[in-house]
């Protein structure tokens, strides 16, 4: 039995029970990993429902760093919060950060700030924003994973992030889906299992699972 914590990280106005179904996957596909899917910490401060990591309300690419700074106190809180409850605060190395938007924008935010060293981060759909100056987490190796046809977050922000993250030391790699929107995808799932499965040191899926 092998062990590791998954936490995935939602996007602006959107919840952790929103990944219930892609936890349920995991869950059978990689047996022994723990997950957790926390809420962000506000609000959506521009809808009725959904959880927010910072707001984007009147967000600019010039006031966007800013806002991701003033989240890390509240972020990291809640990081803490679910490698504690897990048993893994002790254990980063085994800890895999799953993002998704504004949870990928946090998510790098981790790697480029060296807050922590995990096992590795999945960035769905997202960008690198954070403040500079960089002082990476380079034993984190991270994906990326963009469709080119996202009318959210384009896919070039993954690749300006790919390149940024590679000059900084880090193991980084980019996956660019044709056709796919601001979502997951089944080929980004697989993608994501498969690069869990090598950070964590997981057995190769069985066939005929694609992840």
């Amino acid at each position: 039995m092998h062990d590791g914590l998954v936490i995935f990280l939602h996007g602006v106005g959107s919840q952790g029970a929103d990944f219930a179904a892609l936890v349920q996957l995991w869950r059978t596909e990689m047996p022994g990993l723990r997950f957790a899917a926390p809420d962000g910490p506000y609000p959506f401060d521009m809808g009725p429902v959904g959880r927010q990591w910072f707001s984007v309300k009147n967000v600019t690419q010039d006031n966007r760093a800013g806002r991701i700074l003033a989240a890390r106190e509240p972020f990291d809180t809640i990081l803490r919060q679910c490698l504690a409850e897990a048993g893994f605060e002790n254990r980063p190395e085994r800890v895999v950060l799953v993002g998704f938007s504004q949870g990928s924008i946090m998510a790098l935010d981790v790697v480029m700030s060296g807050r922590w060293n995990f096992a590795g981060v999945v960035a769905f759909s997202g960008r690198l924003a954070s403040p500079r100056p960089y002082t990476p987490a380079v034993g984190t190796p991270v994906v990326l994973v963009h469709g080119d046809a996202d009318p959210v977050i384009p896919e070039q922000d993954s690749v300006n992030a790919e390149k940024t993250l590679s000059n900084a030391g880090l193991a980084a790699e980019l996956h660019v889906l044709p056709g796919l929107g601001h979502s997951l995808s089944g080929a980004g799932v697989a993608i994501a299992a498969s690069f869990i499965r090598k950070v964590l040191g997981l057995p190769p899926s069985p066939p005929g699972h694609g992840a």
